[in-house]
Formats: C-alpha cells, structure tokens, sequence
C-alpha cells in the first residue's frame, strides 16, 4: 500500500497538537484559581490557603514544562510538514506567533519562576504579584495562539499578492470576526479544566482523609468557580460564539448541527445517527425553530443545510465526525454544569464530606473537560475542512512537497514514542505528588 503524505502530514499534526493541547488548559485554569488561592491566603493570612498555593503550585510547575516541551515541537512543523501553507500564510501567521512569545510566554515564564521559587524571599504582595502575572501571561499568550488560528477561520486584515496573504491591517487581522468569540469560550473551558482538576484532586485528598482542613477550602474553590466557568461555556459564550460561526462559516454550523436541507425555523438537534455519504441524519430528534432562534435571534429564520450550501459551490467539512465532536462537546459542557451544581449544593447543606459517591465522580471527572477541549478543537478544526485558511488555501495544497511519506512516519513514529514516555513520567510525577499532599509550612529560623 502507496503511503499518502498529505495524511500522514496531518495525522502528525494532529497527533502533537492533541498531546501538547492537554498542557495550555490546565496550565491557564489552575493558574487563575492559584490567583484566588493566594490572595486568600495573603489577606486572611490562612495557612491552609498558603499550604495549597506550595501544593498546587508545584503541579502548576510540572504542567506548564509538559507544555513548553510539547509546543515548542509543534510549531517546527510549519516549516517541515506545511511549506507551502508557511509560504503562504508566513507574513500573517508569523507576525502573530512572534507577538505571542515575545510579550506573552516570556511574561510567564520569568513569573512563574519568582512564584515557584520566590516564596518568603519577596514580599507577600510581590509573591501573589507573581502568579497574577503568571496568570495573565498565559491568558495573553493564549490570546495570540487563538488569534492566529482564528485568523485561518475568519481572515481579515490582508491582501493577497504574488501568490502570498500579506498583512494589510493588523488589528483586523487580530480582532477577525472570530477571535473574541473564540477566546472567550476558550478561556471558559481552561478555568472548568483547573477547576475539575483542583476539586478531583481535592476530592482524593478528602477520600483518603489527608490534609482535610485544606483539601476542603479548594474544593469549594474548584466547585463554585467550577459551576461559574461551566455555565459561561454554555451561555453567554458558546452561544455568542454560535452565532459567529453561523455568520461565517455556515458548513461548519450545518455539519455541526446535523442540517441536511436548508429550511425556515430549523430545529436544534440534541440527538441522532449521522451518515456521510451521502450525508444523512437518522433517527433524530430536535427542538423546531430553536437553531434559527439561536443562530440568528429569530425562530423563523433561514438556515442553510449542507445540500444548500453545496449546491452554491461551498465544499462541506466531514459531517459525521463534526456532529459527534460537536454533540459530544455539549453533552459533557451540560455534565459540568450538573456536577459543579450538586457540588455547590452538597457544600451549602454541609454534607459534602459524607458524600464519598460524588467525591469519587470528581476524581473521575478530572480528565473531562480535556476531552471537552480536544472534542471543541476537532469541531474548529475539522469543520473548517478542507481548507486551511478558510476559502483561500486548501489543505491538500498546503503540504510540503518535498517531503516524503515514509519520512513523516518515521517522525510519527518517533515522536508518537516520546509523547508517550512524556506522558507516563507526567502521570508518575503527578500521582506521586498528589499522594504526598501538602505539606507542613517550614518556618526558617532568623
């Protein structure tokens, strides 16, 4: 069998931006719960506050190197695997990616080592200082990472010229019609990933009857910001960001939606059996008029289908793989919102302790909203296929010619065996420091 480049060039890419994706979230959210943690514990002068702050700041530490590794590997590809896609894109694309490590990751990695490490050697205030800007470095450099691909989902701001997009306008290019409604709803999803991690882990710690007193104040802080975040992914976010993709990029909302024939007041579907080709949804059932109430504030609106759009030109992303991700995705988003719920309301009436099943559910729940995050990138991804820049390049014409399929197999290969080393240690060193728990304060004597 004849290997295909182009396949292998994207199966690598979606490989490594996967594993590395599992990092950013979890990085970005446990980082702003930190912010919270240690202002907590610097104003109320709360030991246990302090005491989670060393604990969790040590797993801040670890996932933040798993993503700086990872990164750093993903990006190379753009100029071996993608050369016809970096000589096309490389004045815009470039342009955005150079501002996210000059302003962005530098900021937080120079933080995050006077955090780790700059405990009772600055002030208190200079301490949380710190890990703001960790926080808000990670946040900033997220916005960029998001900016250049929702410039790829919405490009603004360019001309094209000799066979290349230059960029024309910046800011329009920054601010695409896509960027705000992505990173926000992006930005939602980091803090549920924190927040289910800090309560998983919290929920152990309560099991296993270890550090009670601690485990039980970020708990509650990983499940009422959890519940808070959780809602904001669903409404106002995930609605706003709908909407745009409604606007600009109907394909994507048809294939994501389960719309086959374009139709007045067309139904939301909460479930069905997909087909592709030709493209069929079985079994379904839906809210009539909801989708085009959504999509377009009005329940008797027009929406286009993925014949209609079809039928005028526009090719349509892979349908049964954009409507699972997509369906999926939401289910687990309204998951999050029932068990941060009951968790808020456990804590309300104090029976939070003795509810070992829930407690247990929590440490479960810790790897969902990564699989939330990676469901929501294949929809953004996928559903923009088969172009790489929306309606200017396509994917099958971005590849690097010149390299050949064995030679990416290889690097599949050999990377796919890394990552995994990568991710063992990364469980390992994770595990272990989660059994330990946090740990006594050490007083130094003057």
């Amino acid at each position: 069998m004849e290997l295909d480049a182009l396949f292998l060039s994207r199966l690598q890419f979606a490989l490594t931006i996967g594993f590395h994706f599992l990092f950013p979230p979890l990085t970005i959210g446990l980082a702003w719960l930190l912010v919270l943690t240690e202002w907590l514990g610097w104003r109320r002068g709360d030991e246990d506050y302090v005491r989670a702050g060393v604990f969790f700041g040590k797993i801040l530490g670890l996932t933040f190197a798993m993503g700086v590794a990872t990164g750093i590997v993903m990006e190379f590809q753009f100029g071996t695997n993608w050369a016809e896609y970096s000589v096309f894109v490389g004045d815009v694309f470039g342009s955005l990616l150079a501002v996210e490590a000059i302003f962005a990751f530098f900021l937080e990695s120079t933080f995050l080592g006077l955090y780790l490490f700059g405990r009772d050697k600055v002030s208190k205030a200079v301490h949380w200082f710190s890990i703001l800007m960790v926080a808000v470095g990670a946040t900033l450099s997220a916005f960029w990472i998001i900016v250049a691909n929702s410039w790829q989902q919405t490009p603004a701001g360019f001309v094209v010229q000799n066979g290349r997009a230059e960029l024309a306008d910046f800011w329009a290019a920054v601010f695409n019609p896509s960027t705000i409604p992505r990173f926000s709803h992006t930005m939602s999803a980091t803090i549920i990933a924190g927040a289910f991690l800090m309560a998983g882990i919290s929920a152990y710690l309560l099991l296993k009857d270890k550090e009670t007193a601690v485990a039980r104040k970020t708990l509650k802080i990983g499940l009422i910001v959890g519940l808070i975040a959780s809602v904001a992914a669903m409404f106002p976010t995930g609605h706003h960001h709908a909407q745009q993709v409604a606007r600009t990029q109907p394909e994507k909302l048809a294939a994501m939606e389960g719309l086959i024939h374009g139709q007045r007041a067309a139904p939301l579907t909460l479930i069905g059996i997909p087909s592709e080709e030709p493209p069929e949804l079985n079994y379904a059932i839906g809210v009539p008029g909801l989708l085009s109430w959504m999509a377009f504030g009005d329940g008797d609106a027009h929406v286009d289908g993925i014949e209609d759009l079809r039928r005028q030109g526009h090719p349509t992303p892979p349908f049964a793989i954009t409507f699972i991700s997509f369906h999926l995705m939401v289910g687990l988003g309204s998951l999050f919102i029932a068990l941060t719920a009951l968790g808020v309301l456990l804590l309300a009436t104090k029976r939070i302790d003795n509810s070992r099943l829930f407690l247990k559910l929590l440490i479960c729940s810790i790897p969902l909203p990564l699989a939330a995050c990676q469901l929501g990138w294949i929809v953004a991804e996928v559903g923009r296929q088969p172009w790489v820049v929306y309606r200017l390049l396509k994917t099958s014409d971005a590849f690097s010619q010149n390299v050949a399929a064995g030679e990416i197999l290889f690097s599949i290969i050999m990377f796919g065996t890394i990552y995994l080393m990568l991710g063992v240690l990364y469980l390992f060193i994770l595990v272990k420091k989660i059994k330990q728990g946090p740990q006594p304060l050490v007083t130094k004597e003057i």
